[in-house]
């Protein structure tokens, strides 16, 4: 057989990679920067080269045939240690670049105090950041990996457990003194602060600690940095991670209820996109995060 045929072109390969995972002629065009016209020459041309139809067309849509699905699935790791062996190559013995979306919260408060430490062991690698609060598409969004808070189930990705959370309900001076308080129970009778991201945490720390009480009421904020704002105004009590209001508890802006400690069913996690998994900057930052994180609850 004409060794030829047997090794296709890695510009025809990419795009016909892209465009099976992407399901999309259009989206693999702007995922590599060309027009669809050329992706749809590339597969064409890679079809006739193996003689073989990869994807079924139809005026609205395409589709791998049962022969692309299985090739798709074939080459997408062969794809990955080119990349990776590319960008590690490019990468200049232990340099690059390393895109890095962060929580806003945990990357103010526990993350950037402690990134100068990781930029004088690599200082070859530059990295830039970007604010997320959900899970995002790693196939569509250009980023080499995520703090993630939840579970390890992102999709097409590899996540590295880093560490659980506890969180303790916190409160203003001034609440102690006007509600007296001393138990779990006292806190039925004191305004309720919620994230919307943890709508139910509430509840469930009453129901862990014996208490059924409807906890739904109260104001509702979507960061954790505008609730222990409101908690510090006296607004009223909030269930938060220790470490996100260390500053206000070392200067008494807050008081906390130290037997109302309870571990997050959630934990955090470093999120890597399986492509990316070996890319030298990305192993840098994990071995990095790990040392940093290694045995300590964000409590």
């Amino acid at each position: 057989m004409n060794q030829r045929r047997l090794l296709p072109s890695t510009s025809m390969l990419s795009a016909f990679e892209s465009a099976a995972r992407l399901g999309s002629f259009s989206r693999a065009a702007v995922e590599l920067s060309l027009t669809q016209g050329a992706i749809s020459r590339q597969i064409r041309a890679l079809e006739e080269q193996l003689d073989i139809e990869l994807f079924e067309r139809t005026p609205q849509h395409v589709t791998l045939t049962s022969a692309g699905e299985q090739y798709a699935a074939e080459i997408a790791p062969a794809l990955t240690i080119i990349r990776t062996a590319t960008l590690n190559l490019l990468s200049k013995s232990g340099g690059g670049e390393l895109r890095l979306a962060i929580l806003p919260t945990f990357g103010a408060k526990w993350l950037i105090p402690r990134l100068s430490d990781f930029i004088e062991q690599y200082p070859d690698i530059n990295v830039s950041f970007t604010s997320h609060v959900e899970p995002f598409d790693f196939s569509v969004e250009h980023i080499d990996a995520a703090i993630h808070y939840g579970q390890d189930n992102w999709p097409n990705a590899d996540c590295t457990f880093l560490m659980n959370e506890a969180v303790v309900p916190v409160y203003a001076p001034a609440l102690e003194e006007k509600y007296r308080i001393e138990s779990h129970q006292d806190f039925v009778n004191i305004p309720l602060l919620h994230l919307s991201s943890r709508k139910g945490h509430w509840s469930k720390w009453f129901h862990i600690n014996g208490i059924e009480y409807d906890a739904s009421h109260g104001i509702l904020f979507e960061q954790f940095s505008a609730v222990a704002q409101a908690a510090c105004a006296g607004l009223g009590a909030a269930l938060i991670p220790r470490l996100f209001v260390d500053s206000e508890l070392k200067s008494g802006a807050l008081k906390v209820f130290e037997e109302g400690e309870c571990k997050s069913s959630s934990s955090y996690y470093l999120a890597t996109p399986k492509h990316r998994n070996t890319y030298l900057p990305v192993e840098s930052f994990r071995k990095w995060l790990l040392s940093k994180v290694d045995g300590h609850y964000l409590s």
